[in-house]
């Protein structure tokens, strides 16, 4: 399977990336947003384009081309103000939604926040990019894609352990970017991921065994 990663100079980004450069099974292509970011993935020997998220569905549609599966794992980032968190983690999301349909690209993984569904749940100190997740992954669930969404609990740079809790709903915790990457990876081909979606932290289970159980 091609995989095409939108977000792919992040740090949940960049861990997959790896992951699928490395797999025996997966192929990837990263979407980057800067001519600069793509020295990283020339040195790693990996295809790279770049498009930007604030550009048109055609534009995010003729970079994926080809490619079997799209992870939706881009962000504004902390520092932007309540503008680009629309522009980016919602509408870029929904053009990328859009583009894979147009493309008849049926798999997508959207990476999104821990109880992005429910509102009662919502930090209130980032409640915008909690506004825009939970819209993005709307729109993903009224599409006609075979979806994914993970919503990892608080993100943190430590090695990951391989074993997480998923479930459609836990109490809040953290998780490494590079449990949540093998989560994305091992979910990519895992049925009973398919047309789900489900909190992830770091917990007791094999990603896996945790995959099957949601």
């Amino acid at each position: 399977m091609k995989v095409f990663v939108v977000g792919a100079n992040g740090q949940i980004g960049k861990h997959l990336v790896d992951l699928l450069k490395d797999s025996q099974e997966h192929s990837v292509r990263a979407m980057i947003r800067k001519e600069e970011q793509r020295k990283h993935f020339e040195k790693i020997g990996v295809e790279s384009v770049i498009v930007s998220l604030t550009g048109s569905v055609d534009e995010i549609a003729k970079a994926a081309k080809g490619c079997d599966a799209i992870v939706f794992t881009a962000g504004s980032g902390g520092s932007t103000g309540a503008d680009q968190t629309l522009l980016i983690d919602l509408d870029g999301a929904v053009k990328t939604i859009e583009a894979a349909e147009n493309l008849g690209i049926n798999r997508f993984i959207m990476v999104s926040a821990f109880q992005a569904n429910n509102r009662e749940n919502w930090n209130e100190a980032i409640k915008p990019y909690y506004v825009a997740k939970h819209y993005a992954d709307r729109a993903l669930l009224q599409s006609s894609l075979t979806y994914t969404i993970i919503r990892p609990g608080g993100l943190v740079n430590e090695p990951g352990t391989g074993h997480v809790a998923a479930a459609e709903e836990l109490e809040r915790g953290t998780i490494a970017r590079e449990d949540v990457a093998q989560t994305i990876l091992a979910s990519l081909i895992e049925e009973n991921t398919y047309n789900r979606s489900f909190d992830l932290i770091t917990g007791d289970t094999p990603i896996p065994q945790a995959l099957k159980t949601i």
